[in-house]
């Protein structure tokens, strides 16, 4: 039986190329949104939102327990093909952008163009990411709403209450399944497939995937260029998102 379609928005002109947004997690396609105007000018912009986030559907016909990076990755393919889309650019942020990394290793007839943005090859051990999910079974996610600003931008950062209340209202057993995704996902191994131009894109005062694995990752990529944004943490499209949307207007063009 076919799964469920993730739910997603297209913002720009219907003959533009194709450019895909991936989203962190615990967040919304919202998070995309300083970038989205800027982007659409020039492109068929689709944003999409993990399963049990934002409008997709939750339970095991759309993610279920043992599912890798792949699956997510399999339902970003199923949405370019409902649009059309043979090719497509990504960009993805944190486990967005690990959905990316795997597209273009894996695909790389589908992904012309890929930009990285504050994410890894490897999350860490998976014994944090496997406690998490265990506490979001048994609380929900309202206890890392509460800690999620900490993680997510610097102490000055206040914009963050939309984001915040995108988390409270994910399915807490999708989240602990990509929580649990992320305890087994080890790319580093497809880095050298890579063949489409890509930009890594790092905050450098990112906690959650510091510099070092941004630069990981474009050492492993041939020919990928590395960006380090200042004064930002993990989702420094938000915090610094003039910032970020130059770098990704002058990768994509």
């Amino acid at each position: 039986m076919t799964s469920p379609l993730l739910h997603h928005r297209v913002d720009g002109p219907g003959g533009a190329p194709v450019l895909v947004l991936g989203p962190s997690l615990g967040t919304s396609l919202r998070v995309w949104e300083p970038q989205t105007a800027g982007l659409a000018r020039d492109h068929r912009v689709v944003r999409w939102d993990l399963p049990g986030h934002g409008g997709s559907p939750a339970g095991p016909a759309v993610l279920s327990a043992g599912a890798t990076v792949a699956d997510l990755g399999r339902h970003v393919l199923r949405i370019a093909d409902v649009l059309g889309a043979g090719s497509f650019a990504y960009a993805g942020i944190s486990l967005g952008g690990a959905v990316g990394t795997w597209l273009a290793a894996h695909h790389p007839d589908r992904v012309n163009r890929l930009v990285l943005v504050c994410t890894s090859a490897h999350f860490g051990g998976p014994g944090p990411w496997r406690e998490r999910a265990r506490l979001v079974r048994a609380e929900g996610t309202a206890p890392l709403a509460e800690s999620a600003p900490a993680r997510w931008f610097t102490p000055a950062f206040t914009g963050h209450d939309e984001l915040a209340a995108d988390l409270l209202s994910v399915d807490p057993e999708t989240y602990a399944v990509c929580c649990e995704i992320l305890a087994g996902t080890d790319l580093r191994p497809d880095l050298a497939r890579i063949a489409a131009p890509t930009l890594v894109i790092a905050g450098r005062e990112d906690k959650a995937t510091p510099p070092a694995h941004g630069r990981e990752l474009a050492g492993g990529i041939r020919g990928a260029r590395y960006v380090e944004v200042p004064d930002a943490a993990h989702l420094a499209g938000v915090e610094r998102p003039r910032s970020v949307l130059t770098a990704l207007q002058v990768h994509f063009g």
